[in-house]
C-alpha cells in the first residue's frame, strides 16, 4: 500500500505538470499564431500609420488601416465599463460579505452567480430592448453610444467584480475586525476601515479582471456601440464607436490579403493591452506589498 501512495503521489504531480504545460504551451501557440500573423501587415502598413492613423478604409483605392479610432474607442467603453460597475460591485460585495441577512444572501448569491452564466449576445439583446431606448430618451442622439455599450459592460463585469472581492473579504482574518470593533470602531468604520483595506490585492485582482472582460466583450459591444469607425472625443459620448474587438468580428469573415492581417494585428494590439494591464497590476502587487 505505501509503494502504491509513492506512484500514485508521483502520478498525481505527473499530471498536474502536464496541465501546467498545457496550458504554458496554450499561450504560447496563441501568440506565435498572433505575432506571426500580425506583425508582417503591421509592418507593411508602417506601425506608426497602423497605431495612429484616424481612417479605416480597407475596401478603398488606396485602402487605409489605422486603428486609432478603434483605440480611443475601446478605451473610452471599458474606462465607462469601470466607472460604472466596480463601485456597484466592490459596494454589492461588501454586503454580501458582511451586511446581507441568510435568507437574501441565499436569493441574491445565486442570481450574482446567474450573470456570469447569460451569454454575451442575450447582454445585447438586453442592450438593444431597454438601454438604447433609455439613453435615446434620456440624452438624445440614437441611443446606439459609448454611453450604452459602457452601462452594458458595466452591468456585465458586475459578476466578476462581486464575486473575486466577496471572496477576497471573506478571507480576512476575523481577528481584524474583531480587534477594530473593540478599540470602539462601529461596524461600517470596521468593515471599510480595515477589512476592504486588508483585502486590496483580492479588490484589485476583481477589478483587472473585469477591465480584462470588458476591454475583451465582442458581440454585446457590437450590438449597441453604433460601430462607427471615427475618432471620438470624451465629450462625444452620445455617438457612435467601434472598439478593437468589433471591428475584428465584423470584417474577419470577408477579409482577405492585407485586410486580413491587419484585423489580425489588430488582435496583437489587443493582446498588448490586456498583457499592459496585467504587468501594472503585478508591479502594483510587488509595491503594496513591501
Amino acid at each position: 500500500m505505501k509503494g502504491f501512495a509513492k506512484y500514485k503521489e508521483q502520478i498525481l504531480r505527473a499530471v498536474f505538470a502536464l496541465s501546467a504545460l498545457a496550458a504554458i504551451l496554450a499561450v504560447g501557440l496563441i501568440c506565435v499564431f498572433l505575432f506571426a500573423g500580425g506583425i508582417p501587415g503591421m509592418v507593411k502598413i508602417g506601425v506608426f500609420q497602423f497605431l495612429f492613423g484616424k481612417e479605416w478604409s480597407p475596401s478603398d483605392i488606396p485602402s487605409a488601416f489605422g486603428i486609432l479610432p478603434m483605440i480611443v474607442g475601446s478605451l473610452y467603453v471599458t474606462a465607462g465599463a469601470v466607472l460604472v460597475g466596480v463601485p456597484i460591485g466592490i459596494f454589492t460585495a461588501v454586503f454580501m460579505a458582511k451586511v446581507c441577512p441568510k435568507r437574501l444572501y441565499k436569493l441574491l448569491k445565486p442570481a450574482i452567480d446567474l450573470l456570469a452564466g447569460i451569454p454575451s449576445v442575450v447582454y445585447g439583446f438586453f442592450g438593444i430592448a431597454i438601454l438604447v431606448p433609455l439613453v435615446r430618451s434620456l440624452f438624445g442622439g440614437n441611443g446606439s453610444s459609448i454611453l450604452t455599450a459602457s452601462l452594458l459592460l458595466g452591468i456585465m463585469i458586475l459578476p466578476t467584480v462581486i464575486g473575486i472581492t466577496e471572496s477576497a473579504l471573506r478571507a480576512v482574518p476575523g481577528e481584524l475586525y474583531e480587534g477594530a470593533v473593540a478599540l470602539g470602531a462601529s461596524h461600517e468604520r470596521a468593515v471599510f476601515g480595515v477589512v476592504l483595506p486588508a483585502a486590496k490585492s483580492g479588490v484589485m485582482a476583481a477589478v483587472v479582471l473585469g477591465i480584462g472582460r470588458a476591454i475583451g466583450e465582442t458581440m454585446a459591444v457590437k450590438m449597441v456601440a453604433g460601430n462607427q469607425a471615427l475618432l471620438r472625443l470624451p465629450s462625444e459620448f452620445l455617438k457612435g464607436v467601434r472598439t478593437l474587438t468589433a471591428n475584428v468580428v465584423i470584417e474577419m469573415g470577408y477579409a482577405e490579403g492585407l485586410h486580413r492581417e491587419a484585423l489580425i494585428a489588430t488582435g496583437v494590439v489587443l493582446f498588448v493591452f490586456i498583457l499592459i494591464i496585467n504587468l501594472l497590476f503585478s508591479a502594483l502587487n510587488r509595491r503594496t506589498a513591501k
